[in-house]
């Protein structure tokens, strides 16, 4: 990958905190839904938020 230009690198850190963000939200509901399939829901948001997360830092390392 090419050298990025400080707002690019800007928006990559803005963008991982919003998916660390999410990811402790939907952690955080899905610990307090008593439905099953709303829980799943959330699971499986915070689940692609730490994955949108990683593949973000894998670019960058």
């Amino acid at each position: 990958m090419g050298d990025l230009t400080e707002l690019e690198l800007q928006n990559i850190r803005h963008l991982i905190m919003g998916y660390e963000t999410s990811y402790d939200k939907m952690t955080t509901y899905a610990k307090e839904v008593s439905d099953s399939q709303f829980k799943q829901f959330f699971d499986k948001a915070a689940k692609d938020a730490e994955n949108n997360k990683q593949m973000l830092l894998k670019y960058l390392g």
